[in-house]
């Protein structure tokens, strides 16, 4: 007999199955299990789509009456883009329900739960909780603050370096540790860079086919001082948003709006109004890959929660090769920021040094 620890481990596998593409719903899986043999599976793929546990019941169909359904997110209890859960796991006869976590949705926090238990249904709470917070930590960030979950990713020499003195850095890392930012990209509603980097390396941003899913290709530039030539303005596999003042070179707006690149003109182009447009366009988890000149503004305003760190076991020194983080302003070590639940791994022959600023939850 299994555990039901084991079984909302299944539930976050099949959550997985849909990593970066369900926003702005979170990543659900759903197990039925009857007289402990599994009955029914199933995970919420996208927004609009059935839940987790209506594609877990169709399975199941008859065999659900008396089992017990696991989820590791609350049932919701509304009606949203699609009927709410709870009526139907009610109507299928469910005895007990295991839930992971409770919705931070506001629409939801509890009430599925407690109609559930209404219905006589028992209800186990809190299972595998820590493991189904991490699932959906860019869920409940947003849910909370209303703004994307930001995520910074760099990659620096063992001496502190993101490109020589003359500004060239491809590749600091291996192809593995590469092969490891496409799967984090296709995790991600959008990927942002600024124009420095977008001259300087001509990226082409996308999850390079390790996901059938590509961020939008976000572009930071308040002069529009951008090439007319670039992989970015390639609209075929990943759609790209150039994010601009009304200072903006006006010829080169028209150029893009040719090659079918929107662009969109800020009254102050700032990281924080940024966000909060990919907010608006209903993205969960957003990726910095901008240099350090884009990056402190983006810390300073607490558009970046989560750190990702690249270290190769490379020297290349330079006087003047930058940095991962530009000036922040401070003057005493004691001013550093600490990056809390650190997590280290070798990565090919790099080293990946993961953390959060604020845990993940910077409450200003």
């Amino acid at each position: 007999m299994f555990s039901d620890q084991t079984y909302m481990r299944r539930c976050l596998a099949l959550a997985k199955t849909a990593l970066g593409k369900t926003a702005p719903n979170p990543l659900v899986g759903s197990v039925i299990v009857k007289q402990g043999q599994v009955v029914g599976e199933g995970f919420h793929p996208r927004a609009g789509q059935p839940h987790a546990e209506i594609f877990a019941l169709r399975q199941a169909g008859k065999q659900a009456q008396g089992s017990t359904l696991y989820v590791n997110l609350e049932p919701c209890n509304h009606q949203g883009r699609t009927p709410p859960c709870t009526e139907a796991i009610i109507q299928a006869g469910i005895k007990t329900v295991v839930v992971g976590m409770v919705d931070p949705n506001p629409l939801v926090a509890g009430k599925g739960i407690e109609r559930l238990r209404q219905a006589g249904i028992t209800v186990r709470v809190w299972v595998e909780e820590e493991a189904c917070q991490q699932l959906n930590e860019a869920f409940c960030f947003r849910i909370k603050h209303q703004r994307p979950f930001g995520i910074f990713k760099y990659a620096m020499t063992l001496d502190g370096k993101i490109a020589t003195d003359q500004g060239h850095s491809a590749w600091i890392t291996s192809p593995i540790a590469r092969g490891w930012v496409h799967q984090l990209r296709s995790e991600c509603q959008a990927v942002i860079v600024g124009g420095n980097t977008m001259r300087r390396d001509n990226p082409q941003l996308t999850s390079h086919g390790v996901s059938d899913h590509n961020p939008l290709r976000v572009v930071l530039s308040r002069s529009l001082d951008l090439p007319l030539q670039a992989q970015l303005w390639e609209q075929r596999e990943a759609k790209t948003l150039v994010v601009t003042e009304k200072k903006g070179d006006q010829n080169i707006q028209l150029q893009l709006d040719k090659l079918g690149v929107e662009v969109l003109v800020l009254e102050k182009l700032t990281p924080i109004a940024v966000m909060n447009e990919l907010y608006r366009r209903e993205c969960l988890q957003v990726l910095w890959e901008c240099g350090g000149i884009l990056a402190a503004p983006a810390i300073a305003q607490g558009c970046v929660q989560k750190i990702h760190g690249f270290i190769a076991p490379k020297i290349i020194g330079g006087q003047y090769a930058p940095s991962p983080v530009g000036n922040l302003g401070f003057t005493q070590m004691t001013e550093a920021l600490m990056l809390k639940n650190l997590h280290c791994q070798s990565i090919g022959s790099d080293w990946l040094f993961t953390g959060y600023l604020n845990d993940g939850d910077d409450s200003d």
